[in-house]
């Protein structure tokens, strides 16, 4: 085990607590430090400790704790991480280093100085940027292979195009938000709940799960053609007219308290239950109701109202 790399370590971080106690944490955590380099096989658990930036030429094969460093401002060039990157509650953090790349999650969580993430990021597994309140983007082309958590962050304007999530993606609170770029794929579910200004949803939008846009007061239609794989949830979409002919929905379907739908579309077809609780809809029986969405419409289970 190198123990000039050890130092090297050492003399860069600005902390109140001694290198004896330093070097015991790090030789508790680490499987092996390889000869006169900066690569760290194992852990480095950096948590909670007073340094504001790191060494270049840093390398961690396993995975790096820094959350709640809250005097760090920046990483360094280069920086990889083979585990999880963990810089949730790093308050003075402004951006991200070029060539990033972790193997595992990286989160993020109320980073709230944030603004923007760099071009050509590679994370193998969750995204989470919950709270990140001066976040105004994200880079083109960016893919996360797991979730993509966005939740509360109040200034995010737009996503990129050809955005890709393999799994959830949650934009809950993103009041800026006024639309979906074209092309985008969600393997899982896909929550936005409460995007206040969010008008419309794009042409092609492909959801493997659950869509959920309870709380969206100014949308008022959504695109032909949409697919989706589970339940559609349209609560208090206040502002909502209309729903797009043949619209299918494998699971259930939430309509309550959309006070301005006043008709069902041609051919709706629903696996699971109908909730029409405080619209103009719930004055009709489940005969009329049927009637209204033609004759190769069905709901499957019960009208809710």
């Amino acid at each position: 085990m190198d123990r000039k790399a050890i130092k090297k370590i050492f003399d860069f971080l600005e902390t109140n607590e001694s290198k004896a106690s330093w070097e015991y944490k790090i030789l508790y955590d680490l499987d092996n430090i390889k000869d006169n380099e900066l690569i760290i096989d194992g852990n480095l658990n950096l948590s909670n400790k007073i340094i504001t930036s790191l060494p270049d030429g840093l390398q961690v094969g396993g995975s790096l704790w820094l959350d709640d460093c809250k005097s760090l401002t920046s990483l360094p060039d280069g920086l990889q991480v083979g585990g999880n990157l963990d810089l949730r509650g790093c308050i003075r953090l402004t951006s991200l280093p070029d060539g990033l790349q972790v193997g595992g999650n990286l989160w993020l969580v109320d980073c709230i100085s944030l603004i923007s993430l760099p071009d050509g990021l590679e994370v193998g597994g969750d995204l989470c940027l919950n709270g990140c309140i001066s976040l105004t983007s994200l880079p083109d082309g960016l893919q996360v292979v797991g979730d993509l958590y966005l939740e509360g962050c109040i200034c995010l304007k737009s996503l990129p195009d050809e955005l890709q999530v393999g799994d959830d993606l949650y934009l809950e609170g993103c009041k800026s938000l006024t639309g979906l770029p074209d092309g985008l794929q969600v393997g899982g579910y896909l929550d936005m709940s409460k995007c206040i200004n969010l008008t419309s949803l794009p042409d092609g939008l492909r959801v493997g799960g659950d869509l959920c846009l309870f709380g969206c007061k100014s949308l008022t239609s959504l695109p032909d053609g949409l697919q989706f794989g589970g339940s559609l949830r349209l609560t208090s979409c206040k502002s909502l007219i209309s729903l797009p002919d043949g619209l299918q929905v494998g699971g259930d379907l939430w309509l309550d308290y959309c006070k301005n739908l006043t008709s069902l579309p041609d051919g709706l077809q629903v696996g699971g239950d109908l909730y029409l609780a405080t619209t103009p809809l719930a004055k009709y029986t489940d005969g009329e109701l049927l009637k209204m969405i033609g004759s190769i419409g069905y709901v499957s289970e019960e009208i809710k109202r």
